[in-house]
């Protein structure tokens, strides 16, 4: 008499036998995170230092983590500390170090008359997706390409907190976080601050995500829009067509219990303070970082108190 042979048995062989022909294959890191890798390594964009250090690849869960990961405790040669190690990619890593040479630093030699010497992060790398979302869409933390900047840290001791001081107004931090905020879109793909949603009012959300490309360059989400006087003029268009607007979903961080402070529901009016003349009476003033022309929505902020990025 013929044994029985179970149907759940009989399914599972004819899933196994579609594999091979990808049926279950599982998903792949998007190829160009691994060619930027490659790239920054190539180019030799990053100096490993006891600061900076080559980490084990991280591979999954899922399509999560990076081939050539950096553990990083300082910046800039270590002069600007970061206040717990991060975990982030290659080209993370010279981003930041142009952002902290060409905007951070003499926006606050400008502002304070002295440089900022750490950095207050909240996370870095973390697999997960957009606001710790089951089945959302990947965050670009979840491939070490972004970093959340909660504050800064100035070589006098004090600190630049941006929950607490990005309205702040007709405050030296205020203008100097505004300003800083503005350089950061001319370096990384994304930035998002207080007022780019609900879930920024207490950091600088900073990556380096593909959005595509424009007849200027590179498409960046910059939010909120930083006034004129604090950006650039546009590029020259390169004779294509522009690419048309998209709408994508934008990464959302997480904040420690207790960071949140009271905060006003209406930010700065008018202009931010000129800056401090005191520091080098030679050189002529910088523009005060006005916050006109704001969004509508540039105001709203949330005191949910939520877990920290990992």
């Amino acid at each position: 008499m013929a044994r029985r042979v179970s149907p759940l048995l009989v399914g599972a062989c004819a899933l196994l036998s579609l594999s091979g022909c990808g049926f279950l294959e599982h998903a792949e890191r998007p190829a160009w995170r691994t060619q930027a890798e490659e790239t920054c390594l190539a180019r030799k964009l990053v100096q490993p230092s006891a600061t900076i250090t080559p980490a084990h690849e991280i591979d999954g869960p899922g399509i999560c983590g990076l081939y050539h990961p950096f553990k990083v405790s300082a910046l800039a040669d270590a002069t600007v500390a970061v206040d717990q190690p991060v975990t982030i990619d290659c080209a993370m890593i010279p981003a930041l170090e142009s952002w902290l040479a060409e905007s951070v630093q003499p926006i606050a030699q400008t502002r304070f008359g002295q440089p900022v010497v750490g950095l207050n992060v909240f996370g870095a790398y973390s697999c997960r997706g957009i606001d710790n979302i089951e089945g959302a869409q990947l965050s670009e933390h979840a491939f070490g390409n972004a970093i959340d900047v909660a504050g800064f840290k100035l070589a006098d001791g004090r600190s630049i907190s941006v929950v607490q001081d990005w309205k702040r107004a007709d405050s030296q931090e205020a203008a100097f976080l505004h300003e800083v905020h503005a350089g950061a879109c001319q370096h990384f793909t994304t930035v998002l601050g207080p007022g780019a949603d609900v879930f920024h009012y207490n950091h600088l959300h900073l990556d380096l995500a593909m959005h595509g490309a424009t007849d200027t360059g590179p498409r960046r989400y910059c939010k909120p829009a930083p006034a004129p006087d604090l950006t650039p003029a546009p590029s020259r268009p390169d004779g294509l067509p522009p690419a048309p607007d998209i709408d994508e979903p934008q990464d959302i961080a997480r904040t420690a219990p207790g960071a949140d402070a009271p905060m006003a529901l209406h930010g700065p009016t008018g202009e931010l303070p000129p800056p401090a003349p005191v520091f080098d009476a030679a050189a002529p003033p910088r523009p005060p970082a006005a916050v006109e022309g704001r969004p509508a929505d540039w105001d709203i902020t949330s005191s949910i108190r939520v877990s920290r990025d990992d």
